[in-house]
């Protein structure tokens, strides 16, 4: 696939980017750059690489997942500045 200058502008146009005339040759050279590199990365095989959350490989540290501080409803409506039948009260947004 190959980028032309109207598709440069068309992609800079659904970015938000003001880009220059004179410039539109220079983003389409980098955009076509980006995509043999693309095309590059796809020339792999990568049948039998795992997948992988990091370069590192180490397992995330855990821990049991119970309440440690709780029942302090009142503690935490205290700092509310309408609470009603222990709840935040808020104004009403939608009629």
């Amino acid at each position: 696939m190959s980028i032309d200058k109207d598709t440069a502008a068309k992609v800079a146009k659904l970015a938000r980017i003001k880009v220059e005339d004179s410039e539109l040759d220079a983003l389409a050279g980098e955009f076509n750059a980006i995509l043999g590199f693309i095309e590059q990365l796809n020339e792999l095989d990568v049948d039998d690489v795992e997948p992988m959350t990091s370069v590192t490989p180490m397992r995330l540290k855990r821990r049991e997942d119970v309440v440690t501080d709780g029942n302090q409803q009142d503690k935490v409506l205290a700092n509310a500045p309408d609470a009603r039948e222990g709840f935040f009260a808020v104004p009403k947004v939608v009629e």
